[in-house]
């Protein structure tokens, strides 16, 4: 990382489909920039990068990588730093450990994951995992908060050529399923920080027999922050899923659970595993010492719990009956027997909630028949926006993306704020006792009476981010004269804390009437009501509800939520501009490694990129790189008006022909530009060469679909594989190159 340290632009290397697409985009943007004097460094974020570094004890010399992900955490906070962060994988434990699994294969000395240390060096293996695991790479990076919207360009295009969206009416059956009560909504107590109580706090655990464990110790609370407490009862989650599944068979839909397993890396495991518990109750409750013996963990999902009792006749017999009595399941795969409760990261709310509703509330169940669903989020918190949305769309039918307004956001989320940060401050009850949180002064700021195995956890969200949250509002309101909503929610502990900060800033700026305070269930209708007339709105929320909306409209509007614009105002004055939404990437990359084809759409990276240089060109001056960010933008458009997105079908274009046009169209604008005579003169001669080369260009990228390729890995590729697979065209290689 240290030679990426004094680079002007840093792109970060990261997993699966955006990767393996930066093998064909990244040697494009750096022939182009360098004719503006302008370095490229890759920083590795990747899942495997950061299982390498965790560990240099294990590995050689050859082998070591720097931790590029703490280092590149420094460089957000300096005012120069400028970033284009594409999507990561946020590991669930399977995928945790099939990366390891992966790395031990090609001779990395890795340790195994332990999934029940017992010892000292076990306990320290586990802690390095499990950094790791989640999201532990955009708390780190975003060192400001989040101004999300689609493209304008993207959007015209979106209403011009509309994408199929499912019917929806009156007499749809899905719907949303939620816990009634002792959910973290409705055990939620919250309290802002005051001077006296800042300082080290800690978490404890005090049992019904007096024995305090510290759960957290040396945990900073400083003045002004908002800190919240809650749980959910163990016990009333196992009753409520148990209840879903009768309920489901009775309207004879299918079942479907969605959570975010993988961001919320201590507690939603907790909760799919008592899905699976619940879903396969009869044979845990006939068969559980052989299945704890068996190694059997049901927040695994039900593919691990498969593959390890897979030999017992017995209890493959027993699942089969009670499959056979369940109503139908939800699948990832029809074909391959994938279903909902498989693999805790396969099924993502935010990606699979709208696509749920995008057609027509239909999923798909063991046989490849579409189906209405009943849609299982335990927590309130946010699921009453899906179960709104659901019931507007029943009411009013599907949405028209021809004349749809749009719905941007402005996120909290800026120095670990909120839900996303929480994973440090959330246990799962040992047993029954009191979990609570002791100020520096000594004072105890929240307690629960908790029994074992209630899931309980912390959130916390700083001053400073609150307020900078609040101004970038105001600055995107007065930019737009949108209509812009707080979806906040004055009976939430959490939300009531932070009104208290929102109303009086407002009130001291002027512009209290140009803004609306909306609890999430109210605010989603109106946001659908304002879209539906065809006009704009921006939705101001918090760090969860930044990353479920900004798929749940993107995905109604544009059809993905790849290609919105997303940009992150670093709170020192740095840029760093992500790239999109990863959850299809899975798909993408099998699809490649089958069939050579990658329908992964760059635009996210087009739209970055623009923007990323015209940062540039304004923080220091390089009038170079605005002429080539202006290019970059004619080029995305280009894109857009000539149709040169990836096609999904093996035989037809793809993520390769993309890049081809976006370099030809980058290369004409700044030819046709009169800003920079010197650009315009040595990007003729490219303009020409890629034109005149089309047909061969073009033709060598068809040549390769259709046959399996290697990659050498899928975690950690093998980068002359990658970039062969990737560069198939010696003749648009050579004209980059």
């Amino acid at each position: 990382m240290v030679e990426n340290s004094t680079q002007d632009l840093l792109y970060t290397i990261v997993d699966e489909a955006p990767e393996l697409a930066s093998a064909s985009f990244l040697p494009i943007i750096r022939k182009f920039v360098s004719s503006a004097g302008i370095t490229v460094g890759t920083p590795d974020i990747s899942l495997a990068a950061r299982i390498i570094s965790a560990f240099p004890e294990s590995l050689t010399d050859e082998q070591r990588q720097s931790n590029d992900l703490a280092a590149l955490g420094e460089l957000v906070k300096i005012p120069a730093a400028n970033v284009i962060k594409l999507p990561n994988v946020s590991a669930s434990v399977p995928q945790l450990v099939a990366a390891v699994e992966e790395l031990q294969r090609q001779g990395y000395a890795l340790p195994d994951y332990p999934e029940e240390p017992q010892t000292d060096a076990e306990k320290d293996v586990r802690t390095r995992y499990d950094a790791i695991k989640g999201s532990a790479v955009n708390p780190v990076l975003r060192e400001g908060n989040s101004d999300r919207r689609s493209a304008r360009a993207v959007k015209n295009y979106a209403q011009k050529n509309p994408h199929s969206m499912g019917a929806w009416d009156a007499s749809s059956q899905t719907k949303v399923s939620s816990m009634p009560g002792n959910d973290f909504y409705a055990n939620e107590v919250s309290a802002t920080i005051t001077a006296a109580q800042a300082g080290v706090a800690k978490i404890e655990f005090v049992g019904k027999d007096g024995a305090l464990t510290v759960l957290k110790d040396a945990w900073p609370l400083d003045e002004g922050t908002v800190a919240d407490a809650t749980f959910m009862s163990a016990k009333a989650l196992s009753a409520f899923l148990a209840e879903a599944i009768e309920d489901t068979k009775k309207d004879g839909t299918m079942f479907s659970l969605h959570m975010k397993a993988t961001m919320m890396k201590v507690s939603d495991p907790i909760i799919f595993g008592h899905a699976v518990k619940a879903w396969l109750a009869p044979v845990f409750e006939q068969f559980g010492d052989k299945l704890d013996a068996l190694g059997v963990n049901p927040n695994s999902g039900m593919g691990d719990l498969l593959d390890r009792v897979k030999d017992d006749a017995e209890i493959m017999a027993a699942i089969e009956a009670v499959t056979a009595d369940r109503p139908a399941m939800y699948m990832v795969d029809s074909d391959k027997g994938i279903t909902n409760l498989h693999v805790p990261s396969d099924v993502i709310i935010d990606a699979s909630m709208p696509a749920v509703i995008r057609a027509g509330g239909k999923g798909w169940d063991g046989e490849g028949k579409k189906g209405d669903t009943n849609c299982v989020i335990p927590d309130r918190c946010y699921s009453t926006v899906y179960d709104e949305t659901i019931n507007f769309f029943k009411a009013n039918g599907a949405l028209d993306v021809t004349t749809a307004g749009a719905v941007a956001n402005v996120g909290l989320m800026a120095q670990k704020a909120e839900e996303y940060g929480s994973h440090p401050t959330t246990f799962e009850a040992p047993a029954d006792g009191t979990i609570r949180i002791v100020l520096a002064n000594g004072e105890t700021l929240h307690s629960h009476e908790v029994e074992g195995g209630d899931i309980w956890r912390s959130c916390t969200v700083k001053k400073a981010p609150i307020e900078n949250w609040i101004q970038l509002a105001m600055d995107r309101q007065r930019l737009t004269g949108s209509e812009a909503i707080f979806w906040l929610d004055e009976n939430r502990a959490h939300d009531a804390q932070l009104i208290e900060y929102v109303k009086p800033a407002l009130e001291t700026a002027g512009v209290a009437d140009k803004f609306q305070i909306m609890a999430p269930r109210e605010a989603t209708a109106q946001s659908l009501k304002t879209i539906t007339a065809g006009n704009d709105s921006i939705a101001i929320t918090g760090n969860v509800l930044r990353d479920y909306l900004t798929d749940l409209f993107p995905i109604l509007e544009l059809g993905t939520s790849a290609k919105m614009l997303s940009i992150v105002k670093l709170m020192q004055g740095g840029g760093l501009f992500e790239t999109g939404a990863g959850g299809s990437a899975p798909k993408h990359v099998q699809q490649l490694v089958e069939e050579n084809h990658l329908r992964w759409d760059s635009m996210g990276e087009f739209c970055a990129l623009g923007e990323s240089l015209n940062f540039l060109a304004d923080a220091q001056g390089n009038a170079k790189a605005g002429v080539l960010g202006n290019a970059a933008e004619v080029a995305t458009q280009g894109i857009l008006d000539h149709n040169r997105s990836p096609s999904r079908k093996v035989g037809e274009p793809d993520n390769r022909d993309s890049h081809y046009w976006f370099a030809r169209y980058w290369a004409e604008a700044l030819a046709a530009q009169s800003d920079d005579a010197d650009l315009a003169a040595e990007f003729a001669g490219v303009a020409k060469a890629l034109a005149d080369g089309e047909a061969t260009i073009l033709a060598e990228l068809a040549a390769v679909q259709g046959q399996p390729v290697d990659l050498g890995g899928y975690y950690h590729t093998d980068p002359a594989k990658t970039a062969k697979v990737m560069r198939p065209s010696a003749t648009l290689n050579a004209i980059i190159d």
